[in-house]
């Protein structure tokens, strides 16, 4: 019995492409550097921001544009296409933050929107501290020896 429902679930589970899913997140992360490049240098160029300052605004408008699309409905399906080339850079978590913001708004903006926001993206944020601290500690240890 156990044997033929596995079998039945091994029948009917899709399978996945991975050469396709590397080859489409391949090049749309590449499109996404390609569009972070061009805002640093058009804030660069046509606003005269120095290029620290505009890596700032890059990544502020880049925020900006996942969440909007995120509200509007037309991140996931890219998402859904694009798999890692969307998902890993900042618009990633960007819409992890958005889309979990959407679900508890109803629930009000202290205990829907407030505690749950970060749910998906707040163990990045957390084992990201963590590791900056770790590696930042090792790094220090080796320069000192």
């Amino acid at each position: 019995m156990k044997d033929n429902y596995q079998k039945i679930v091994d029948e009917n589970t899709p399978k996945e492409d991975t050469i396709n899913n590397a080859i489409i997140a391949f090049i749309t992360g590449g499109i996404m550097g390609v569009i972070g490049n061009f805002l640093i240098d058009f804030y660069e160029t046509y606003l005269l921001i120095p290029n620290k300052e505009a890596t700032v605004c890059m990544l502020i408008t880049l925020i900006f544009i996942s969440c909007l699309l995120t509200s509007l409905g037309f991140f996931d399906k890219w998402v859904n296409f694009c798999k890692c080339g969307l998902i890993i850079p900042i618009t990633g978590f960007a819409h992890a933050t958005q889309s979990a913001a959407l679900e508890y708004r109803k629930e009000g903006l202290v205990t829907g929107i407030g505690a749950n926001m970060l749910k998906l993206s707040g163990a990045v944020i957390i084992y990201g501290i963590i590791g900056s601290f770790v590696f930042s500690l090792i790094r220090t240890l080796v320069g000192l020896v």
